[in-house]
């Protein structure tokens, strides 16, 4: 798994209006990824009692595919606040586990945004109303490996089973054979055919034939 980039050379969240894309998942997905992810809890260095994520990062996820996650819709946009209650932890701990998971390729997550209206003063002490965009919480979509659901770069390979430059032979035409039937032609194209034709032999010296 390659390491994850520090902060400032990550690409800049995307940010959008209203709930977010939806990612969709049935219950076998949901599994698929939930064994991914404990795989990965693993110890994989000496000294250390977990792998990529932890057990706090493997609840957290629990709790977003499980009690947050919309099976029908696909939308998944739970606050910190409530992650935190469902899986038994800090606020601060969630905001970690979602890190971790996002950098093993478990799920990513967008801003959602939206406008509110706001009645302040002005500098003449008038009352006056200010749009103001705030963020609302996270959007969240999952890696499903089984279903071939990636968000991201895809791994395997598009070109089509089979060798490079390979032809189908069985459905090309068979090549047909030239037809010496004259019998369909014109009377006045098969006079003008057999006139060039003496014109060719005289020319040649070539016996002609009736």
């Amino acid at each position: 798994m390659p390491s994850p980039l520090p902060d400032h050379l990550r690409p800049r969240r995307e940010k959008v209006f209203g709930d977010g894309r939806g990612c969709q998942l049935d219950r076998n997905a949901k599994v698929r990824i939930m064994t991914r992810a404990r795989a990965l809890t693993r110890r994989t260095e000496k000294g250390k009692h977990y792998g990529a994520i932890t057990a706090k990062a493997l609840d957290v996820l629990q709790a977003l595919l499980w009690k947050f996650h919309n099976a029908q819709g696909g939308l998944c946009f739970p606050s910190y606040e409530r992650i935190a209650e469902a899986a038994g932890c800090a606020r601060s701990t969630v905001g970690e586990a979602i890190k971790a998971l996002e950098d093993c390729g478990i799920l990513s997550w967008v801003n959602r945004i939206t406008r509110i209206r706001d009645r302040e003063r002005d500098l003449f002490g008038q009352w006056a109303t200010r749009w103001r965009v705030i963020r609302t919480s996270n959007a969240y979509a999952f890696r499903d490996w089984g279903a071939g659901h990636v968000h991201g770069d895809a791994s395997k390979s598009e070109l089509r089973a089979g060798l490079l430059n390979q032809e189908s032979f069985v459905s090309s035409p068979a090549p047909q054979k030239a037809s010496n039937d004259l019998s369909g032609m014109p009377e006045g194209l098969l006079k003008a055919l057999h006139g060039l034709g003496t014109a060719l032999a005289r020319r040649e010296g070539l016996p002609m034939t009736a």
